[in-house]
């Protein structure tokens, strides 16, 4: 008898059998008045791992009475794609029968390959899926997404989740022709194990069963069973894709909303999923200049010093100064004058000119700099009352006068907005009297 995993024995066999995805396969939704209609069209199901992908085309292709074939990008190259094509433009001729190509990770696949598939999508040949756990948007080729629609599978909810434990106890019980029973709070762990991926539930309890406590015709499968397969550290993270950039997001928007419970929590997160905590320390630097920048000079300087002791200590001590530093920068005064003045500028540089820097700024180290009058008329600042040169000019001639750095009114910022018009009253006040 050829060995079957579970994940397979339970597969559904139909779309009443499946599991999950209401927002797509409830009444009236996208792919059940496909189911109903038959109405095929090519499509991309983007959705991270477990989630019913391949089995939603498979069930597409049997309702549809397609051949199915199956591609894997990670596995199959232009080889395969030949011998697919091929092989779906046979049936259509020989048998009359239509064909479903589904690639699995499609998005491993370059955009060459990615184009080979366009010209038998367009004639007919197949009815094209794809399954892809990246952002289409990013993944695919335009041209590609321009001919199928993209449909969005979600995670598989706890109720979901305790559904696919049913069957899989139900296929056990009958499998080692003994009762199989889960106790709740093995239930619970091995859900909140998952985490969202039936497939993972479903090899757990493939594993998990070899533990399992005996009594007589009975297998029970207890919390400390389930121990002996469960480890830390397994949340969906993708340390470089979709859902990563998700979290850093996440993480950064509840810093500036000055949420020290929700910054704190996705931080962890994070550091649970395997991303590089000094990476997460140099994104809390950046956000100490971004969000906070002068109205809490501490911000920066508690960030780096973070930064410092985490490449002293390593994990897991380390990571206590890091979540020091992101709940610090939660409960900062907030200002993004830095960072707006920055941007600014910054856009001066790339539209303007190469402006040349006035005589009067220029260094004068040689004796021939100084015959050419390079830093002639310079007025030091430190030799003018309040050490202020009211009324000199730094920028280059030909440049209207910028304000970039608007400080905000909170922290420290409140003080350096109320120094800098004082600042700017007395170069009102000195240009005038040039001006006579």
């Amino acid at each position: 008898m050829v060995f079957q995993p579970l994940s397979e024995r339970i597969r559904p066999q139909n779309i009443n059998q499946f599991i999950g995805q209401k927002h797509l396969l409830g009444k009236n939704r996208a792919l059940s008045k496909l189911f109903a209609n038959a109405n095929l069209h090519s499509m991309i199901f983007w959705g991270p791992p477990g989630t019913g992908k391949t089995t939603l085309a498979r069930l597409i292709a049997q309702q549809s009475s397609l051949q199915f074939i199956s591609l894997s990008a990670v596995l199959d190259g232009v080889k395969e794609v030949r011998s697919a094509v091929e092989q779906a433009k046979k049936q259509r001729e020989q048998f009359l029968q239509g064909t479903l190509l589904f690639v699995d990770e499609v998005h491993r696949f370059n955009k060459a390959q990615q184009d080979a598939f366009l010209p038998f999508v367009e004639d007919g040949t197949f009815i094209f899926i794809g399954a892809t756990t990246e952002n289409p948007s990013f993944e695919l080729n335009n041209a590609l997404l321009s001919r199928a629609r993209v449909y969005v599978l979600r995670p598989l909810d706890e109720k979901d989740l305790e559904q696919v434990l049913v069957r899989v106890t139900t296929t056990l019980s009958k499998d080692l022709e003994r009762q199989v029973n889960i106790t709740k709070k093995a239930k619970q762990a091995l859900i909140n194990y998952a985490d969202g991926d039936a497939r993972r539930l479903i090899n757990l309890v493939e594993q998990a069963i070899d533990f399992a406590d005996e009594d007589n015709d009975r297998l029970t499968l207890s919390l400390e069973n389930c121990k002996e397969i469960i480890q830390a550290g397994t949340r969906r993270f993708d340390k470089g894709g979709e859902v990563f950039y998700d979290q850093v997001s996440a993480l950064h928007k509840s810093v500036r909303g000055s949420n020290p419970d929700a910054a704190l929590y996705w931080l962890l997160r994070m550091l649970d999923g395997g991303a590089d905590a000094r990476y997460l320390a140099r994104r809390l630097i950046r956000m100490a200049s971004e969000e906070i920048g002068n109205a809490d000079l501490k911000a920066l300087e508690i960030c780096i010093n973070a930064a410092q002791a985490y490449e002293r200590l390593g994990s897991p001590e380390g990571d206590l100064a890091l979540a020091q530093a992101v709940i610090y920068l939660a409960i900062a005064p907030k200002s993004n004058a830095v960072y707006m003045a920055y941007k600014s500028a910054q856009k001066d540089v790339i539209l303007a000119g190469s402006d040349e820097v006035p005589m009067h700024l220029r260094n004068a180290p040689a004796k021939l700099m100084q015959q050419l009058d390079y830093g002639e008329g310079y007025r030091y600042a430190h030799d003018e009352q309040d050490a202020y040169a009211a009324g000199e000019v730094y920028f280059p001639d030909n440049m209207p006068e910028r304000t970039y750095y608007q400080p905000q009114p909170r922290g420290l910022e409140i003080k350096i907005a109320e120094k800098l018009a004082k600042l700017k009253q007395l170069d009102k006040i000195a240009i005038t009297k040039r001006r006579g």
